[in-house]
C-alpha cells in the first residue's frame, strides 16, 4: 500500500484535478484498488468524478473514530476506484485534530485501509496546519503542483522546511510545474531555473474540460499532449514508489 498526497499551500494550481487524474490512472491503468480520499472542504474530488455531493456532514468523524471509513466510502463509475468524499464537517477538522492531539491518526487509518486499497490518493486542502501535519505523517510520497511563478520558488522551500522540522520520517517530495505556458518568457525562465527537471503539466483547455465533463482527461482526450504528460507523471510516481519499496526491503 502507498499513500500519495497531492498538496500545495497555494490554491488554484490544479491540485484537485491532478489528484483525481492520478487516482483514475492508478485504478484504470495500473489496476490497483484505489481510494481517493478528499480532505478539502470544497469536495471537488468526488464532484469531478461525477458523484453527487455528500448529503451527510460527517467526513471529519473518521478522525474522531465516530464512524468507520468504510461506512462513508462510495464507489465511482470507474472499476477499482472508490472515494471518501469531503463535506462541510471538514471545515472544523483543524480544531478537531488539535483537540484530539493524535498526530498520526490519519496514518493509522490509512494503514487499516491498506487491507482493501493498494493506493490511497489524498486531495489535500491548501493549508499549513494540523491537517497538513496529518498528511505529512501519513504520506509515502508528496506531489506538490506549483505554478510557474517566483512565489513558487518560496513555497517549495517552506514546505520542505516544515516537513524536515517536524517529521523525521518525512515523505519524498515530487514538485510538478503546473499551468505552464511556453509562450510566456516568465514561464520559460522558471522552467530553465528553479523548476528545471520538474514534470510539466501545460496550461490547456483540455484540463478545463475535466470540470465541464466531470471526467478524467484520459476518458475524453486520450490522444492529447496533456494526457501523455500526465501518464508519464503517473509512471514516474509508480517507479519512485517501487524504488522506495526496494529500499525498505533491503
Amino acid at each position: 500500500m502507498a499513500v500519495i498526497a497531492v498538496y500545495s499551500v497555494k490554491g488554484g494550481v490544479g491540485k484537485t484535478t491532478l489528484a483525481v487524474d492520478m487516482a483514475w490512472r492508478s485504478a484504470v491503468h495500473s489496476r490497483h484498488s484505489t481510494l481517493l480520499w478528499d480532505l478539502d472542504p470544497q469536495g471537488g474530488a468526488g464532484w469531478l468524478l461525477g458523484l453527487p455531493d455528500a448529503h451527510e456532514s460527517n467526513a471529519a468523524s473518521v478522525f474522531r473514530k465516530d464512524v468507520s471509513p468504510a461506512d462513508l466510502i462510495v464507489p465511482s463509475r470507474y472499476p477499482g476506484l472508490s472515494v471518501l468524499q469531503a463535506d462541510e464537517s471538514m471545515r472544523t477538522l483543524p480544531t478537531t485534530l488539535a483537540r484530539i492531539g493524535k498526530r498520526k491518526r490519519m496514518a493509522r487509518t490509512a494503514a487499516l485501509l491498506s487491507a482493501d486499497y493498494a493506493r490511497i490518493i489524498v486531495d489535500c486542502p491548501p493549508v499549513l496546519n494540523e491537517i497538513s501535519e496529518q498528511v505529512f505523517a501519513a504520506a509515502d510520497l508528496l506531489i506538490v503542483p506549483l505554478p510557474p511563478s517566483p512565489l513558487s520558488a518560496r513555497a517549495l522551500p517552506m514546505i520542505q522546511a516544515e516537513i524536515l522540522t517536524h517529521h523525521p520520517r518525512h515523505p519524498p517530495i515530487l514538485p510538478v510545474l503546473s499551468m505552464y505556458d511556453g509562450r510566456r518568457k516568465l514561464h520559460r525562465d522558471v522552467l530553465s531555473g528553479f523548476a528545471a527537471g520538474w514534470p510539466v503539466i501545460p496550461m490547456s483547455s483540455v484540463i478545463e474540460q475535466t470540470a465541464a465533463r466531470r471526467a478524467p482527461i484520459g476518458t475524453f482526450a486520450a490522444s492529447s499532449e496533456v494526457n501523455a504528460r500526465l501518464q508519464r507523471l503517473w509512471e514516474g510516481i509508480e517507479a519512485k514508489l517501487a524504488l522506495q519499496q526496494v529500499a525498505l526491503s533491503s
